[in-house]
């Protein structure tokens, strides 16, 4: 590109001065150098911006990319229940409960960041992120067994921020994927599709939201730099409620803290009682040497209200409370010379309730899974999640079997670095008491134990296959 630009220059130069003197003044010939200059700082650009991947240069000192990611699929899934259905209390489950296909866009997104630089080795960076609802309609988010006012198609919904960053790493303000999220996300091959591991790692109730593998909005954050392949990651989230026990939207948001819709207006007090918490602390250590990555983390939420759990019947006043629930990980994955990836991860989650019969928040949890690539473009992955037993459950007032198992399989043919498809197949085999659903925290449509009518129905085995497309830019 360089050599073409300079040739152009020069013969058209040549070409000028050689032109019969009557037909050229000193000005024409300025013109046309200036308009030749002109061309070839363009053609110097466009050479930048695609030696830098897709960067463009706005000043010697300031960058801004471009960048996205779609990612579409063809579904079939079902609830693992038949017509006439019934559980313990009598209750029949009502409308489609077997197979049904559907087309979902899974975490597709676009988003711009860039950086500015200042003295002395520091930069101004900063990053806003939107969720692309390719095959939806954009508006808050609805299912038989949660809902939230927040449209995570709106400019800035994903991950957004402004800080600094320099020699001692960066501080940011806004919102971001957790470091308690971030430290084992690439151990799951199957994110965002019907195998997600969020389904039951990070997952507290199987609620079609991983409270602790989640993005956490209004915080601020530390990223340290890399000393010698260790990394650390710290971030505060200030609970900005002005109820007492949290059972207020939080200031400057549209929904409850955790994922939840407030049941009445936001000024009214005690519409968050399903999970909303105060102030939330998350912290992440990564050590990462060759074909090694090891991983430690941990996140507390601060006065959790579940006191929608309390019926007054079963559940009296006080028995599930306002208390605090905390989530810690162990994880490794290592890559073998025979192109063999393996991950697992160990995580425990607790709360401090009140009454040990009503807590169904605080259980462990295993995740393992592995991939092989067969050649420099196909791979075949497998997964399997485990749910631990929890100390009991509000909706009995005791123990009951609420183990779960989550098994997945997947294809995936890379056509190159930015294209690829795949297939999915994934089960989620719960135990009589558990309800974990199938696509929790990514994928476009979640399966989980609600009927039509909304009643859950635990202790089935729920099965999905998707068959998708991915593209990144």
């Amino acid at each position: 590109m360089k050599a073409k630009s300079s040739a152009a220059l020069s013969v058209a130069i040549a070409a000028a001065f050689a032109a019969p003197a009557y037909a050229q003044s000193t000005q024409d010939l300025q013109r046309q150098i200036d308009q030749l200059q002109r061309q070839v700082d363009n053609m110097k650009k466009e050479e930048a911006k695609e030696s830098s991947g897709g960067k463009a240069p706005v000043t010697a000192d300031t960058t801004i990319q471009l960048y996205g990611h779609l990612d579409l699929s063809i579904d079939s899934a079902t609830k693992g229940m038949s017509e006439g259905h019934m559980r313990s209390d009598g209750t029949t489950a009502v409308g489609k409960l077997g197979w049904q296909p559907d087309i979902a866009s899974n975490l597709s997104y676009f988003g711009v960041r860039g950086s500015h630089d200042l003295d002395d080795g520091l930069r101004a960076v900063f990053q806003f992120e939107t969720q692309v609802d390719v095959a939806a309609t954009p508006g808050s988010s609805v299912s038989s067994s949660s809902s939230d006012n927040q449209v995570k198609g709106a400019l800035g919904s994903r991950n957004s921020y402004l800080g600094l960053a320099g020699g001692f790493g960066a501080v940011k303000l806004g919102k971001t994927d957790a470091p308690y999220k971030l430290s084992t996300a690439r151990m799951d091959p199957f994110s965002a599709s019907v195998g997600d591991y969020n389904s039951i790692m990070g997952n507290t109730g199987g609620d079609n939201r991983a409270e602790f593998d989640t993005r956490l909005s209004h915080a601020v954050w530390y990223e340290s730099p890399n000393w010698s392949g260790f990394r650390l990651s710290v971030l505060w989230a200030p609970g900005q409620n002005r109820s007492n026990d949290n059972s207020e939207v939080a200031s400057g948001e549209t929904s409850c803290t955790g994922g939840d819709t407030p049941g009445a207006t936001p000024s009214t007090t005690g519409t968050c009682t399903d999970g909303s918490y105060g102030d939330a602390w998350s912290a992440a250590a990564v050590y990462e040497a060759g074909p090694l990555y090891v991983t430690g983390a941990y996140e507390v939420h601060k006065k959790v209200n579940r006191t929608g759990d309390e019926d007054g019947t079963v559940v009296l006043p006080g028995q599930v409370g306002v208390v605090d629930e905390s989530a810690y990980k162990i994880g490794a994955q290592y890559t073998f010379p025979t192109r063999t990836t393996v991950n697992t991860i160990y995580e425990v989650m607790r709360r401090n309730a009140p009454v040990g019969d009503f807590n169904e928040r605080q259980r462990k949890g295993f995740w393992l899974a592995g991939t092989q690539k067969f050649t420099d473009k196909d791979d075949l992955n497998l997964g399997w999640a485990h749910a631990g037993k929890t100390p009991g459950d509000p909706s009995v007032g005791g123990p009951v079997d609420n183990v779960a198992n989550m098994y997945t399989i997947g294809y995936k043919h890379h056509f190159d670095n930015r294209t690829n498809v795949y297939a999915v197949y994934a089960m989620q085999d719960n135990h009589s008491g558990a309800h974990y659903d199938l696509g929790a925290s990514g994928h476009g449509i979640t399966t989980d134990c609600h009927d039509a009518d909304g009643h859950c129905f635990p202790g089935n085995k729920l099965q999905a296959l998707s068959v998708g497309m991915q593209y990144n830019f």
